[in-house]
């Protein structure tokens, strides 16, 4: 079988954004279905991996050894969680200097523990700053994905949101949610689902994007973590569950899909902007 062919091209990843590289990963034939939350590989085995890097997704002078362990165990369950699968092992990929000290290392190990998901696997090498790589390993009955989403559905979320951004504007970081079982139970009946780790309107979009249909989010009836304002929900990683479904059970109805594209916020019934987050195009450090 031929080699895909790989345009060469000037264009600068911060031009062309997270987004737009994923796209064109696809448009090549280099890569396929790499937009969802993970990757589903047959009989309910489902697969996620994110990174965490220092001076990007975080800082030491933010939080500790063993807090950022849990929160790299979290935020790959939270990509399962939105799959509504259940997590069972996690591969730890490890970058550090040589200078780190061993009980940092225990102490980051210890907060992955803290999530409750067997590490079985994974690699460390030598870097020039910390980086933590986790692989989360699932099964799921059903994967509800981005794309399902029909005019008529409810849009609800599984906890209140803006608890990242306000924290980070006190320069601390919050505990992501662990959303585990809210997940499964939305994943029998919802249309689509995806965890909120980029900014309620840009995940919203993706939704939107992939169903063909309109999002309505009325700012009103979302709920709001302790000290966090509207503005904050465009900071992203929040890690609650926003999915599209017919029956929200008891989950918060945060707004509805109706037949057409995009995505529209409102606030008091009036048309807001909500900012959101992107690789490669936004340089201040979370």
């Amino acid at each position: 079988m031929p080699r895909p062919s790989v345009r060469r091209s000037s264009v600068r990843l911060s031009e062309l954004g997270e987004l737009g590289l994923l796209a064109e990963l696809e448009r090549q034939g280099l890569a396929e279905r790499i937009a969802d939350d993970a990757a589903q590989l047959g009989d309910g085995l489902v697969v996620t991996q994110d990174s965490l890097v220092e001076g990007v997704h975080f800082r030491f002078d933010r939080l500790s050894w063993r807090e950022l362990g849990f929160r790299a165990a979290a935020v790959n369950i939270s990509d399962l969680a939105a799959s509504g699968a259940r997590p069972e092992t996690l591969l730890v990929s490890l970058g550090l200097p040589g200078e780190t000290e061993l009980d940092d290392v225990l102490s980051l190990y210890a907060g992955i523990a803290e999530a409750g998901v067997p590490v079985r696997g994974g690699d460390t090498t030598e870097a020039a700053s910390v980086f933590v790589t986790v692989t989360a390993i699932g099964q799921a009955d059903r994967v509800p994905g981005r794309s399902g989403a029909l005019p008529g559905d409810k849009l609800v979320v599984t906890g209140p949101l803006g608890a990242a951004g306000a924290a980070f504007r006190a320069r601390r970081y919050a505990r992501p949610p662990v959303r585990v079982e809210e997940g499964i139970e939305l994943a029998r009946d919802a249309h689509a689902m995806l965890d909120l780790s980029d900014g309620l309107a840009r995940d919203a979009g993706h939704i939107a994007a992939r169903s063909a249909c309109r999002l309505l989010i009325e700012l009103d009836l979302v709920p709001l973590a302790p000290g966090a304002t509207h503005e904050d929900l465009g900071f992203g990683e929040d890690y609650e569950l926003l999915a599209a479904t017919l029956d929200p059970g008891e989950f918060t109805v945060i707004g509805r899909c109706e037949p057409g594209s995009g995505v529209e916020i409102r606030l008091e019934g009036r048309p807001v902007a909500l900012s959101g987050w992107e690789h490669f195009r936004l340089r201040e450090t979370r």
